[in-house]
């Protein structure tokens, strides 16, 4: 019975899933039905769509076109007007600018170059279009017109703007370099900002549509006539001052340098005019008056100094009326030093302002030609100072060579601050400079060749010869010469290469240049000594000529240590000093010679041991009477004749009494006390005139006429 019931059961599920699947499928094949009809519908419906949207094309597209070509036309319409407008507006250009280009473009440029623009096209348009309309010659004549008024706004903004530069504030720039940290921007616009933008902006117009560069012209010829008047404004500030003890700064420079560190300034050279004015005067007649005398033998202990104070008081003592042409001098000089580094400041600052006025191409040219004039007058001055010194060697005046030191010295200094502003000038520009060198070099040179001649050759004459045996002139002059090339070594060693090498010592090295100008040194040393000694020989007293060699030698032993010659002596001779107290201690060994025609006398070689009562015989007696008589007239004529003798150095003849109170009173001494008490005559005092002490204050007279 179970197994019949589940077949049942088995056979209805089936019947049930086979009546469920019946109905599935019924309702899929209805939905089949719908979706088609609704297929069908659609693209019934679409196809209306596209069929009106044809129709409706149809008609849109010529609209579509009529209105193109409508809104075309009004275009064209609308340019044609526009065009008849712009035409219209040449056929006015000179009507509304004409007014304006007549009143010129002072104080309204930039109105103006708008004006000139408006021609401009005008011209062009006329020329294209219709190169026959009376209105081209109207706006042409306008803009010639126009070009000219900016061509004379141009040179009258600068004539009436460019002026020349204060000599203050050229000295405040000069020295604002090294010694003050900032200057005022002021002091160094050569031209109003506002001036320089229209400049610019008439000098930009000018190249790109005046087509005329003859603007350039008035530039540099305006330019230059201002840093020409600025140079020579300087110097005549440098003249009306020429009585200043120093250069003239404005006192912004002068506060500055109390707190600011500074480099070293430009050396002025009055120290070496006074002692080329010395010299001259040496040469002449000597300071006190007496050829061959000099008063620049070391006074007492050599206090005073050897170098620039020296000179300068000296000459202020003994030649007060010529002061005053010399500080002209030395302002001169000293003006020519400042001129030159001025031009190259001035010159900085004028490339600056020309490279935005001037355009690119023309810059270096135009720079060429506006520095020419200022650049000339300082070679013209240069040659002119190397002429005078020429002329002056030719007279055998070799001081004048001291002039141009420290001008050169200058020169070599600022030659590379030179050679830079002038770069991309024209050669025969830059040569300027060296040649200038060259030249001072060259002379230079020749003087220092033929003053050592000179001292060589110096001639041998009585009246020429200082008669108390101080030092000589040829000495003190030699010696001074000397030292005033302590302050140029460089300069000097250039000058003395240039004559060996026929170059500069700039290529060699320190120690070069330094053993050129020992050499050079210990060769004047070696002169003068020959020549010294040959003078010498003029003196008929032997003991004078040795006073005379003793002053000399000691004043340039003294003189050489008192500098920094005796360095650079012992750079070429090491011993230098030793020798010359060797040759002084000789001529020392010479004078004290001449002393014994006093102590021979008294000398107790064979003169017999006496007693006062011891009885003498007549031969003892006159003896004893002839030495006694022989040392009295001797230490009197001595003693007449070396006190007008001169020893000008304290050290030295202290030194000299000192060893002839110990010669001379040393055997005196011992024969006064022998035989002062020998009953050798009744006329005592007439054979026995001095004490020792007596003979002692004597001796401490020499050398001194005041005594």
């Amino acid at each position: 019975m179970i197994p019949t019931e589940d077949a049942s059961a088995r056979k209805r599920h089936i019947e049930e899933k086979l009546q469920q699947e019946q109905e599935t499928l019924s309702f899929i094949r209805e939905s089949l039905e719908k979706s088609d009809q609704l297929t069908k519908n659609m693209v019934s419906i679409l196809s209306s769509f596209e069929s009106r949207l044809m129709q409706l094309e149809n008609s849109i597209i010529p609209v579509h076109k009529q209105t193109e070509n409508l809104q075309r036309l009004q275009d064209n319409v609308e340019k044609t007007l526009s065009c008849l407008d712009h035409v219209i507006s040449y056929y006015h250009v000179a009507k509304d600018t004409e007014k304006i280009i007549k009143e010129g473009p002072a104080g309204r440029l930039e109105e103006y170059l708008n004006c000139m623009a408006k021609i401009q096209k005008a011209v062009e348009y006329f020329q294209d279009n219709n190169p026959d309309s009376p209105e081209l010659n109207r706006v042409k004549f306008l803009f010639e017109k126009g070009k000219e008024s900016l061509e004379s706004e141009f040179r009258n903004l600068l004539t009436r703007h460019c002026k020349a530069v204060s000599p203050v504030v050229i000295l405040d720039l000069i020295a604002g370099d090294d010694e003050i940290e900032t200057t005022d921007d002021t002091a160094l616009n050569l031209l109003p900002e506002n001036i320089q933008r229209d400049l610019i902006c008439i000098s930009m117009w000018l190249v790109e549509y005046g087509r005329n560069l003859d603007f350039m012209n008035v530039y540099y010829q305006i330019r230059s006539n201002q840093l020409d008047r600025t140079i020579k404004g300087l110097k005549e500030h440098f003249r009306k001052n020429s009585s200043s003890s120093g250069v003239l700064y404005s006192p912004a420079i002068q506060n500055k340098r109390k707190d600011t560190p500074s480099k070293k300034a430009i050396k002025r050279p009055g120290t070496i005019r006074k002692a080329q004015n010395l010299l001259k005067q040496y040469s002449q007649h000597g300071l006190d008056g007496k050829k061959g005398v000099s008063n620049l033998a070391p006074t007492e202990g050599h206090d005073h100094e050897l170098r620039g104070k020296h000179l300068s008081d000296t000459l202020n003592e003994k030649h007060g009326p010529a002061v005053g042409k010399e500080d002209m001098l030395d302002s001169e000089i000293d003006s020519y030093i400042h001129c030159v580094s001025a031009f190259v400041k001035l010159a900085q600052i004028e490339y600056q302002l020309l490279m935005g006025i001037i355009p690119e191409h023309h810059q270096k040219k135009t720079f060429d030609s506006l520095i020419q004039e200022a650049l000339d007058g300082l070679m013209v001055e240069g040659e002119n100072i190397v002429s005078t010194a020429r002329r002056a060697i030719m007279r055998h005046d070799y001081s004048a060579v001291l002039t141009i030191f420290p001008i050169l010295k200058h020169l070599k200094q600022m030659k590379q601050e030179f050679d830079q502003v002038l770069q991309g000038t024209a050669a025969s520009t830059k040569n300027k400079l060296p040649v200038l060198i060259t030249s001072m070099e060259t002379t230079g040179a020749k003087a220092l060749e033929e003053f050592a001649d000179s001292i060589k050759n110096d001639p041998d004459k009585e009246y020429n010869m200082p008669k108390d045996g101080t030092v000589h002139e040829l000495t003190s002059n030699a010696i001074l010469f000397l030292q005033q090339l302590l302050d140029f070594q460089e300069t000097a060693s250039a000058m003395l290469a240039s004559q060996e090498t026929g170059s500069s010592t700039s290529t060699y090295n320190f120690e070069f240049s330094r053993r050129l100008l020992s050499n050079y040194i210990c060769k004047i040393l070696g002169n003068l000594q020959l020549n010294l000694h040959s003078k010498a020989k003029v003196y008929e007293d032997t003991a004078l000529g040795a006073v005379f060699l003793l002053n000399n030698f000691n004043y340039i032993l003294k003189s050489l240590e008192k500098s920094e010659l005796i360095q650079l002596v012992a750079v070429t001779q090491k011993n230098a000093d030793k020798t010359y107290k060797a040759h002084i201690d000789e001529q020392l060994q010479i004078y004290q010679r001449s002393w014994l025609k006093v102590t021979s006398p008294v000398n107790e070689i064979n003169m017999p041991v006496l007693q006062s009562t011891t009885k003498l015989k007549d031969k003892e007696r006159q003896a004893i009477k002839d030495r006694f008589k022989a040392f009295n007239d001797g230490l009197e004529e001595l003693c007449k004749i070396q006190k007008s003798w001169a020893i000008p150095d304290k050290e030295q003849r202290d030194k000299i009494r000192h060893a002839q109170k110990e010669n001379v009173t040393g055997v005196y001494k011992n024969f006064w006390q022998r035989y002062s008490n020998v009953p050798f005559t009744k006329n005592t005092e007439k054979y026995i005139k001095y004490r020792v002490e007596q003979v002692e204050d004597m001796i401490e007279k020499l050398f001194d006429t005041s005594a």
